[in-house]
């Protein structure tokens, strides 16, 4: 199973990062060493960013700091206003075109939080090499009469039958994430979408759909390998509703050479095993999920 790509609309992202990022959005590297600080934008979910101070991108981005020399200051955020916190500008997502508007404070020089690369927020951002692999799938309690599909070996084949499993069924949601049923051809399909919006916290998803919220909700890979051992025996998992996707770290655009000295970082604990130790940490069962990527 490989992964796809998205191409880049290139004049329009130009445009964006022409005139609609503020100035002074973007950090380079001397500006952060000059700064003494590496502000590090990260959001409670799953084991990218525990919220008791540790976790995958938390110690991805603690060693990146040390290895540029300065400090790491984590600064808690949530999945709605993390790119305003990086660019001092939000987005508005407006019939699949992306703009960004307003003024506000910047609070960090980087987002690393389990981030989905989605085609929207490549309009807008500078990603790294992936960080870790995910994919989005379909999840229903497990005394649930809807069944998994039985996998052809072809992916499109098989998001055909997980969408088709949904029927009537309410779904559980969350837009402006990687759970946003927008970007999974979704919506505008007589679907009745339930729209959870107690707060932005993904991991709320599974235990609201177990208390009733709706029949089914989506999900990505990390958050379900935690919610397993979480809500042993409750879950079953339906089928894939995207291709394979990929986590990275995210930086404002004229940011290339910090991004550049992050990638260049991620390849030596990629190489010196420091990497899989981070995985194993954190993710132990996620290897099994993708052995392509690991």
């Amino acid at each position: 199973m490989t992964m796809s790509g998205w191409a880049l609309r290139g004049m329009f992202t130009m445009f964006l990062a022409t005139f609609w990022v503020s100035p002074g959005a973007s950090a380079s590297l001397d500006e952060i060493r000059d700064s003494g600080t590496l502000r590090h934008l990260g959001i409670r979910y799953a084991n990218f960013v525990t919220g008791a101070g540790d976790g995958f991108d938390v110690e991805l981005m603690q060693g990146f700091a040390a290895h540029i020399g300065v400090r790491h200051e984590l600064v808690y955020t949530d999945f709605y206003s993390v790119i305003k916190d990086l660019l001092g500008q939000d987005v508005v997502l407006d019939e699949g075109e992306v703009r960004l508007t307003g003024s506000f404070p910047v609070r960090g020089d980087v987002i690393s939080t389990g981030f989905t690369i989605l085609p929207w927020r490549q309009e807008v951002l500078l990603y790294s090499d992936p960080t870790f692999p995910s994919q989005v799938l379909l999840i229903a309690p497990s005394g649930s009469d809807v069944s998994p599909i039985q996998p052809t070996g072809d992916i499109d084949s098989d998001i055909a039958a997980t969408k088709a499993q949904i029927g009537s069924r309410s779904l559980l949601v969350m837009e402006r994430t990687c759970l946003d049923p927008a970007g999974y051809g979704l919506t505008g399909q007589g679907l009745d979408l339930q729209r959870y919006t107690n707060s932005t916290n993904l991991n709320e998803m599974v235990p609201a759909m177990l208390q009733g919220s709706a029949d089914l909700t989506l999900l990505d890979v990390p958050d379900i390998l935690l919610d397993l051992v979480h809500w042993p025996g409750q879950l079953k998992i339906i089928g894939p509703i995207s291709t394979p996707q990929a986590l990275a770290t995210a930086f404002p655009p004229g940011s290339e050479d910090l991004r550049d000295a992050f990638n260049a970082y991620l390849g030596e604990l990629k190489a010196d095993g420091r990497y899989d130790a981070l995985v194993d940490t954190y993710y132990p069962g996620s290897r099994s999920f993708f052995p392509e990527f690991f």
